[in-house]
């Protein structure tokens, strides 16, 4: 009798359905199609992750493709990262195609238990972070490879704890993220500290920058640097966004705001009005605190960049570094026109903010550092090519520690508990466990950054020039990254001095196994 009745609720659950579909008149498609069209919602809400592993090749699906995502995940968990029976890309008929040119005798690379070798392959910065500038605290970044803004209330509380510890693990800089500095940053990362527009971690009640709340998260946490964020490239102009989904009480009480609404940076800094300005603001908080103190932009008008250039060489001012973001990053939410139309492209931008240095001998005096999806060894080398000297790397280390692409960054209910501040999605994520695949999937592209670079006879990736690189133009022509980009040749590298000090550490490292292991101050 027991199927009697389950037929009979069924039935009457199918009936309440039809019944709700053909009164309501929020949607059309429900009342056409009753109870079936509950389908085309359901296919709709699994879309991307229904895509990415049924509908799409292995190099379509965006932002990271199949391949890219599979070469992330398997650097994460030590598994083989190889791909067999050839490459998969068109090469000659694929417009902007990236080739590096090898060397006829490439440098080796040490193997285990030969001398040299050294497993975390740290391959430190070419330049000295605030050297120029003789700042108190200067020092030689012990990883070209870092890791990019990400706030805690963006991302999860787990996942900022895992990013810093697996920091730690690799000895890499964590960037904070604008949104102030959580106790999850405080597991044994060192940190270059964002300032964005809200000011927050440094604001007094009106949200209004605060000196001595600076100074004194300066003298409590283990911060590096300072980053002045300008703008971001997801959604430049618009300043940082947190969706009220993602607003929960304690992010509430590290930033200052209301809990439960959206908390959304002025898009604008109220320190400064203007290049002039900011550059006293830099040096203001390089006097008060001893630190590097560079800014971070995506890149527009180049009005501002030629101005700053101008100051910068005119004056006894400057910026220790320049973080230049592509309109194409963003690891979370963002308006679709601001994140598709706004902003140059990474290689566009960064090209066109270097040149306005070097034209005036300022790319030797500021250390430049990349981002916007630079965290694949080919990526990563074009950006060093360009004139890069460290990147720094956001939505690849997400997935590094278990970001599936699903897309649900500004809804607050991301499934694996990296961008979302729901209890029982966060419970699911492992601080320590991917804390180490975060320092695999690191500790691994530097490995194939320096693979690649001694395949072009470089000792170190910041001495690979633009005539190491050539571009395929879909048409059976190329062009080297220098013609491309308008390039002399000694754009892109560091001055000589950096050069001949670069190339003596990596030797004594090769000779000797002497890794750098922690972030040498001077």
């Amino acid at each position: 009798m027991w199927y009697w009745w389950t037929g009979l609720a069924v039935g009457v659950f199918f009936l309440v359905v039809v019944v709700y579909d053909l009164v309501q008149r929020k949607h059309a498609i429900l009342r056409n199609f009753p109870i079936i069209g509950h389908f085309r919602y359901l296919l709709e809400m699994v879309g991307p992750e229904l895509r990415q592993y049924i509908v799409t090749s292995n190099d379509e699906e965006r932002p990271f493709s199949r391949d890219q995502r599979r070469w992330v995940y398997a650097s994460a968990k030590k598994q083989n990262s190889y791909f067999g029976f050839g490459s998969d890309n068109e090469m000659e008929q694929t417009g902007n195609y990236l080739i590096l040119k090898h060397a006829a005798f490439p440098l080796p690379s040490p193997k285990a238990g030969e001398p040299g070798y050294d497993p975390g392959y740290r391959i430190p910065c070419a330049k000295i972070l605030g050297g120029h500038r003789q700042r108190t605290k200067a020092f030689r970044p012990a990883s070209v490879v870092n890791i990019s803004a990400m706030s805690f209330g963006s991302l999860s509380g787990p996942a900022v704890e895992a990013m810093n510890r697996g920091c730690k693990l690799a000895g890499c800089l964590h960037n904070s993220g604008e949104g102030g500095i959580a106790p999850y940053h405080l597991h044994g990362g060192e940190l270059i500290w964002q300032i964005g527009t809200g000011y927050f971690g440094c604001r007094d009640a009106n949200g209004t920058f605060n000196l001595e709340k600076l100074k004194d998260c300066v003298s409590k946490y283990p911060i590096r640097a300072i980053e002045i964020k300008l703008s971001q490239g997801a959604k430049a102009g618009v300043g940082g966004i947190v969706p009220a989904s993602k607003v929960s009480k304690e992010v509430s009480q590290i930033r200052g705001v209301p809990v439960g609404k959206d908390c959304v940076s002025p898009s604008t800094h109220s320190a400064f009005d203007g290049p002039d300005s900011m550059l006293d603001f830099v040096e203001r908080l390089a006097q008060e605190t001893g630190l590097p103190v560079g800014i971070k932009s995506a890149v527009g008008q180049i009005s501002f960049w030629s101005e700053l250039a101008d100051l910068m060489s005119s004056s006894d001012r400057a910026v220790d570094f320049i973080s230049i973001d592509g309109g194409e990053g963003g690891s979370g939410a963002a308006p679709l026109a601001f994140s598709d139309h706004v902003a140059l492209p990474f290689k566009l931008g960064f090209a066109r903010v270097y040149r306005q240095f070097a034209e005036l001998g300022l790319h030797e005096n500021v250390v430049f550092i990349g981002a916007a999806k630079l965290g694949f060894p080919e990526s990563a080398m074009f950006a060093f090519a360009l004139g890069c000297d460290m990147i720094a790397i956001a939505r690849e280390p997400m997935m590094a520690i278990g970001c599936i692409q699903a897309q649900r960054c500004h809804t607050g209910h991301c499934p694996t508990g990296v961008a979302t501040q729901n209890r029982w999605l966060m419970h699911g994520l492992d601080p320590t466990d991917k804390a180490a695949r975060l320092a695999n999937y690191i500790v691994n592209l530097r490995k194939k950054i320096l693979m690649l670079s001694r395949t072009c006879g470089a000792l170190h990736p910041g001495l690979i020039s633009g005539q190491h690189l050539e571009i395929l133009n879909g048409t059976f022509g190329s062009s080297t990254l220098s013609e491309l980009f308008g390039y002399r040749d000694d754009f892109g590298m560091p001055g000589i001095t950096d050069r001949q000090s670069i190339e003596s550490i990596m030797l004594a490292h090769q000779e000797n196994g002497l890794a750098p292991i922690e972030s040498t101050s001077l």
